[in-house]
């Protein structure tokens, strides 16, 4: 079913490759303007991501509060400035997956917790830790992962990009569906809780607005948006997603450094 853009009441975008341009900046002022008709017409803004909530809400510095946030893949969902979902993953869990690093020293581990992102000393050169400061602004050097006390979202390993689907399979083979692998790209994957994705966020959103899928539009350019794209009752495709995230949604939208979510919920929300 198709929405009318005079009932839409979330609007869930991913960052990396979507809302923000390869250089990631976006447009503020023109979004500013955005929301603020978003705002009139009743419609919650959710920024859908599998970065941090801390690196996510630094695009967004003086109004972060005024959005909601499905971080880490749906592990965390903030309704503003209330937290109203975060995953544990169960200690099990998490050493079986430590062990079977262990047997792959190329896998380059980072695990996210609620307070910070964690790498471990070692396993990883300072430029690995470097480079993934941008991704998690909060992260800490620790000398071993099992002695963390922190809440655990997800594991976040880094693998050669032409191994990624080798890694993916070879995660859902050895850890048995204690954490499901899902892909970012660039040798880039997840390990998230069953049934745990952004869509599952999103839901989470829903149902504490009381508000349908069919209110929702999604935009999205990877396979972690694919989940998102499907449930939303309106999913737009970036012009630069790969065919299979086009073939699951229902349009597809310029490119992200085309502005093309902008565009779009300028013709959504169009002034006057």
């Amino acid at each position: 079913m198709n929405v009318n853009p005079h009932d839409i009441k979330l609007v869930a975008v991913d960052m990396d490759g979507t809302f923000a341009r390869s250089d990631y900046t976006y447009d503020v002022s023109r979004f500013k303007r955005i929301l603020s008709r978003m705002r009139e017409a009743d419609c919650q803004f959710v920024v859908a991501s599998g970065n941090q909530y801390y690196q996510l809400r630094s695009h967004f510095p003086d109004y972060y509060n005024e959005l909601s946030f499905v971080a880490e893949n749906g592990a965390l969902v903030k309704d503003k400035n209330e937290l109203i979902f975060s995953v544990d993953i169960p200690k099990e869990a998490i050493l079986s997956f430590l062990e079977l690093c262990k047997e792959y020293p190329e896998i380059k581990n980072v695990m996210c917790g609620v307070n910070s992102a964690y790498c471990e000393r070692g396993t990883v050169s300072q430029d690995f830790f470097e480079l993934t400061n941008i991704y998690y602004h909060r992260l800490k050097w620790v000398d071993d992962f099992a002695q963390v006390e922190d809440q655990i979202l997800k594991f976040a390993p880094t693998v050669p990009v032409e191994k990624t689907e080798y890694y993916c399979d070879l995660f859902r083979d050895k850890l048995n569906g204690l954490l499901v692998p899902t892909g970012s790209g660039h040798g880039s994957v997840d390990l998230i809780s069953p049934g745990c994705h952004k869509a599952s966020g999103i839901e989470r959103l829903v149902q504490r607005w009381g508000i349908t899928p069919e209110q929702c539009v999604a935009f999205g350019d990877g396979g972690n948006d694919l989940e998102m794209l499907e449930y939303c009752g309106r999913g737009y495709a970036m012009d630069n997603a790969p065919d299979n995230v086009k073939a699951i949604a229902d349009y597809v939208c310029p490119s992200n450094d085309k502005d093309g979510v902008l565009i779009t919920l300028d013709q959504l929300f169009p002034m006057g």
